[in-house]
């Protein structure tokens, strides 16, 4: 648990880094510092479900799909 807080601590922290030196205000920084992980989890959710589709979907249908992405 210790190295997943510290990982969030330096994510944290780049995030607003970044964003501050992009528009200049520390504010604007922490408010993407903070928004950003909720936004990215709902992402992730809408993701899984996305693949649990894909994979539960017939066999030929996969390779088609496949065919056609190359």
């Amino acid at each position: 648990m210790t190295k997943t807080i510290s990982f969030g601590v330096v994510h944290f922290t780049v995030a607003i880094g970044v964003v501050s030196a992009l528009t200049g205000s520390l504010v604007i920084g922490g408010l993407v510092a903070l928004i950003e992980p909720l936004v990215n989890t709902a992402a992730y959710h809408y993701h899984e479900k996305a693949w649990a589709w894909f994979r539960a979907r017939p066999r030929g249908t996969q390779r088609a799909a496949c065919a056609l992405e190359s």
